[in-house]
C-alpha cells in the first residue's frame, strides 16, 4: 500500500509539519479508513507538548476520527468497504483478556491508544481494529461528529456505569469541550441539569445547551446555597477546584465523578464522604459498547458538538485557537490532501 500522508510534531510544543510515512502491511484483523473529519482534543495538545509523560516523536496526533473504509485485513469482522466509521481514543485490544471477553475492552492491559505507539488521525489515512472502528449511524453530520468519538463517549460512560436515573439531578462541572457535552447528554437523559462554571460569560451558554440552571464554581456563595442539591456530579475540566465545596453539593448517598484529568492531587476531608455514604469516582474512555450505543443515542437525540472546523492543511492555526482557549468548544479538521 502507499504511504500514508500526515501531520506529525517532531519536538516537544513544535509546530506540526508534513510526515509521510510507510503503514507496513495490513494487520489481519484490521481496517484502514480514509480520514474525511478528524477532532482536536486537549489530549492530543497534551501529547504534542509531553505534557503527561514524555512522547516518542514524531508524532502524528488525532483520534476523534470520522471516514470510510477503504481496506479491510482478511480476518476484520462486522465491516465493508465505503462503510463510514469512527474511531476514538483506543484502536485496539488484546480481545482475550477477561477485560476484553467481558466487554470492558478500555481496561485491557494491552490496549492500543490511537496515538501512542502508533500514529494517528492528522491524516488521509488511520488504521484500527475492526472492534474499533464503529459505525456512525447516518443520521449524525459526520463532519461534526468527530468528537463524540472521545469527548461524547467519555461524558456518556458515566451515566451508564452509575445508572444514573431520568429523575437524577446532575450537576456539570466545566462548560468547555467536554462539559457542553455532557450537559446536552444530561439533558435528553431526562436529567434535571445544572452547570456550574467560572466563567459568568457562560451562564447564558449553559442554558442555551440545555441546562435548567447555573452556579458559579468559584463563589463560596452559590455553592453553600446549592448544598445537598445534586444526586450526580460530573467533574469534566482539569482545573483545581474547590472540592470540599462541590462534594458538599451531593444529597446523601450522590456521587463526584471526575472525566477531566486532574494534575494537580485532590485536597478533600474525608468527613463529608463518610458521613453522608458519598462516592468518588472516575472513568476514561468507554468501549467500543457504548461508543455504539453513545452514537445511537446521540442520533435519536441529534446531540452533537458545537465544532469550529478548519482544513487540515491548517492544523497549526487550528491548534494555536485550542491553545488559545477561545474554541466554542470543539475544533474539527477537514481532510484536504
Amino acid at each position: 500500500m502507499s504511504n500514508i500522508r500526515a501531520y506529525a510534531a517532531h519536538t516537544a510544543g513544535g509546530p506540526l509539519q508534513a510526515f509521510d510515512f510507510d503503514p507496513g502491511p495490513l494487520g489481519s484483523e484490521d481496517v484502514e479508513i480514509a480520514v474525511e473529519h478528524c477532532g482536536i482534543c486537549h489530549s492530543d495538545l497534551a501529547m504534542i507538548d509531553s505534557e503527561w509523560f514524555p512522547a516518542s516523536y514524531p508524532v502524528v496526533p488525532g483520534h476523534e476520527v470520522v471516514g470510510r473504509i477503504t481496506a479491510l485485513g482478511p480476518h476484520a469482522k462486522g465491516r465493508q468497504i465505503g462503510q463510514r466509521v469512527g474511531v476514538g481514543w483506543h484502536a485496539g485490544s488484546c480481545t482475550h483478556c477477561n477485560f476484553c471477553v467481558g466487554g470492558e475492552q478500555h481496561l485491557c492491559g494491552q490496549r492500543q491508544p490511537t496515538l501512542i505507539g502508533r500514529h494517528g488521525g492528522f491524516a488521509d489515512r488511520l488504521r484500527a481494529h475492526w472492534s474499533w472502528a464503529i459505525p456512525l449511524p447516518d443520521a449524525l453530520d459526520p463532519a461534526a461528529a468527530g468528537p463524540l468519538m472521545c469527548g461524547g463517549g467519555t461524558v456518556f460512560l458515566p451515566f451508564v456505569l452509575h445508572a444514573v436515573k431520568p429523575t437524577d439531578r446532575v450537576g456539570v462541572v466545566g462548560i468547555g469541550g467536554l462539559g457542553h457535552l455532557a450537559v446536552k447528554f444530561a439533558r435528553a437523559w431526562g436529567c434535571e441539569v445544572t452547570a456550574f462554571t467560572s466563567s459568568p460569560s457562560k451562564r447564558d451558554e449553559a442554558l442555551a445547551l440545555g441546562a435548567h440552571k447555573t452556579v458559579s464554581s468559584v463563589d463560596k456563595a452559590e455553592l453553600k446555597a446549592a448544598a445537598g442539591s445534586l444526586d450526580f456530579l460530573l467533574i469534566t475540566v482539569g482545573a483545581a477546584l474547590n472540592w470540599d465545596a462541590l462534594l458538599g453539593t451531593l444529597a446523601p448517598k450522590g456521587r463526584m465523578h471526575l472525566v477531566g484529568v486532574v494534575t494537580d492531587a485532590l485536597s478533600l476531608k474525608s468527613g463529608g464522604l463518610l458521613s453522608w455514604q458519598k462516592g468518588l469516582s472516575a472513568s476514561p474512555t468507554p468501549p467500543p459498547s457504548v461508543l455504539a450505543t453513545m452514537l445511537q443515542f446521540a442520533a435519536r437525540h441529534q446531540i452533537l458538538p458545537q465544532v469550529e472546523r478548519f482544513p487540515m492543511s491548517r492544523v497549526n492555526d487550528a491548534l494555536d485557537h485550542l491553545r488559545s482557549g477561545r474554541a466554542r468548544y470543539r475544533v474539527v479538521l477537514d481532510a484536504d490532501f
